[in-house]
């Protein structure tokens, strides 16, 4: 019997959408972190617009990261460390994948559509199809900004948080204060930075597939020089949101991750060459849960203060 006629597995299912260790805890915080800046009342997020707000940004979170697993496939088994999502896709189905993708990012478009209907705000459908756009965009021939240096992260960082920061603050409200604008631009730059970090282990890979990607076409050490300069910029604007919004202790205490986060890119900045290119399975395990530690603080800092 042909594999894809058998149930995926759900150890399958987990890997092609990037359920491991800490991730699904930082997708939610994305998910409903434009929310959390945007009630009044932390009893608003149980608002049914809000509801469908966040599940359509799971949607459109997770549903993108399956498009870039089936995509990359070939790619992934060139990887040291990355074989393992190459093997999942292969368990699961390259066109099963894709076909999982594509009903996850058109239902989650469709609920952003939705979000905006019920709310009487434009905001969510039309961060839904950029978001929708973008990450086509990155993935998909021709455009396929992945292969176009710095252009991939900016688009994957920009559509993975700042636009469903976008998505969820629509449902409840269509006025962005001007210090959220900074929090959410600021958001937007530490997630284009940490795209950029997360593709450092990939250089190998990506030399040998032909896709040039920051690290192919700059070289290790000015690609990790552009990703501290983005987060530090990032950074630098989410403190002054929440300084502007919140004062100076609620704008330190949640980016404190964030900062040694950006003092751990900083440090590997300094090392020799041979040593430049990252462990991705550590960067996982290590490095993540200070960004997830990051954005829960970032949650707990906006319903604190509603």
């Amino acid at each position: 019997m042909p594999r894809l006629t058998t149930p995926p597995a759900w150890r399958d299912v987990v890997t092609i959408h990037r359920l491991e260790y800490v991730l699904p805890l930082t997708y939610l915080c994305y998910a409903a972190l434009g929310a959390c800046f945007a009630v009044t009342d932390t009893g608003q997020l149980a608002h049914g617009t809000v509801i469908l707000a966040v599940l359509a940004n799971l949607l459109l979170i997770v549903g993108p990261l399956a498009l870039n697993v089936a995509v990359d496939m070939r790619t992934d088994e060139r990887h040291r460390e990355k074989g393992y999502l190459a093997d999942a896709a292969t368990g699961f189905g390259r066109r099963r994948a894709l076909r999982w993708s594509i009903a996850e990012m058109t239902t989650g478009l469709a609920l952003s559509i939705a979000v905006s209907l019920l709310s009487g705000s434009w905001l969510a459908a039309v961060a839904g199809m950029l978001l929708v756009a973008l990450q086509v965009a990155y993935n998909v021939e021709p455009v396929r900004l992945k292969r176009r240096g710095f252009a991939g992260p900016a688009a994957f960082g920009i559509a993975s948080v700042g636009l469903p920061f976008l998505i969820s603050h629509g449902a409840v409200s269509a006025t962005i204060e001007g210090p959220v604008w900074l929090v959410v631009a600021g958001m937007g730059l530490l997630s284009v930075g940490r795209t950029v970090w997360w593709s450092l282990p990939d250089q190998a890979a990506d030399t040998a597939s032909g896709i040039a990607a920051p690290a192919v076409r700059y070289g290790l050490r000015r690609t990790i020089g552009v990703c501290c300069l983005v987060l530090a910029c990032g950074l630098a604007l989410v403190v002054a949101g929440l300084w502007w919004r919140y004062g100076p202790l609620w704008a330190l205490l949640p980016t404190a991750a964030h900062a040694v986060f950006l003092h751990s890119v900083v440090t590997l900045a300094g090392r020799r060459s041979e040593e430049l290119v990252p462990s991705a399975r550590r960067m996982l395990k290590r490095t993540l849960p200070l960004v997830a530690i990051g954005e829960l603080a970032m949650v707990a800092t906006a319903l604190s203060n509603t």
